[in-house]
């Protein structure tokens, strides 16, 4: 099995929404907002390489999206979903699988493709696509404070194409790629952490549990989170296991930090290595 980071591209989300009731005088040290109190964050995404699986967790925010959408999120950077690809030898028609942790925008927009023409078609033609049925029920009949975040383009045309399949919690994985994935109801319904074994170590992609280096202490709750004292349970108890078997945590929104691991202090679990997919 061969890992590879997926950069594509970065955006901006409002600081304070970013660290919920963490005082601004405090998370502005972790990552310094613009003068409007806007941060930048990644759009970091994960390809597993495995025999004849291509697996690509998540894909950013992807580029069919109007001026007026884009104008709220300022996506910038060098770094594209398909740039990213090709520099490791890959198109999109190699894709085999599309993991979705959450149908939120930033995290499956890359899913689905405008053409020329106007229609919307996935973007990886010979993928399966998987997501959960909880969670997929949640999205596409969405809560008012939650809608804005599930936009029907990203999603609809995904089962549209036949190409959507659905894990269920408890039930034997479709992708033994995976050791466990964990499911989270905090951030939004059902999200899904993968966790898997590379190298002898165990790694876990994060997503919005965790979604930067920033917010180990466990009051770091975002403000878009559904359920914060369900996220916080949560993420305690992935951070324990991660501190006492020393697991590498990927994230996906750190700006310039792609993974780390955690310990276990006197002040609770707190960052501890900084690293790079690429280096274990």
């Amino acid at each position: 099995m061969n890992l590879h980071t997926i950069d594509t591209g970065l955006f901006k989300l409002d600081g304070g929404a970013m660290f919920g009731v963490v005082p601004k005088s405090m998370w502005q040290k972790l990552n310094p907002p613009d003068a409007n109190n806007m941060c930048t964050w990644a759009m970091r995404s994960l390809l597993i390489e495995d025999g004849n699986r291509l697996i690509l967790i998540d894909n950013g925010m992807g580029n069919k999206q109007d001026e007026k959408f884009r104008s709220h999120f300022y996506p910038h950077g060098d770094d594209t979903l398909e740039n990213s690809l090709r520099q490791r030898g890959f198109t999109a028609a190699d894709i085999t699988d599309v993991f979705l942790t959450h149908l939120h925008f930033d995290h499956c927009g890359g899913s689905v493709l405008r053409t020329p023409e106007g229609k919307l078609e996935v973007a990886f033609p010979n993928a399966t696509y998987w997501s959960n049925e909880a969670h997929w029920d949640w999205a596409v009949t969405p809560n008012a404070r939650e809608k804005a975040s599930f936009l029907k383009e990203n999603i609809l045309p995904i089962q549209e194409s036949g190409h959507l399949k659905f894990l269920a919690p408890g039930a034997a994985s479709s992708l033994p790629q995976f050791r466990e994935i964990i499911f989270a109801d905090g951030h939004t319904e059902k999200m899904m952490v993968p966790v898997l074994d590379y190298k002898g170590r165990t790694l876990a992609f994060m997503a919005d549990l965790l979604p930067s280096a920033g917010h180990v202490p466990l009051p770091y709750v975002m403000g878009y989170d559904m359920r914060p004292l369900v996220t916080l349970s949560e993420k305690e108890a992935v951070l324990n296991r991660a501190a006492a078997e020393n697991w590498v945590l990927l994230l996906q929104h750190d700006p310039t930090i792609a993974a780390c691991t955690v310990q276990a202090t006197d002040r609770g679990v707190r960052l501890a290595e900084t690293l790079r997919v690429e280096d274990l």
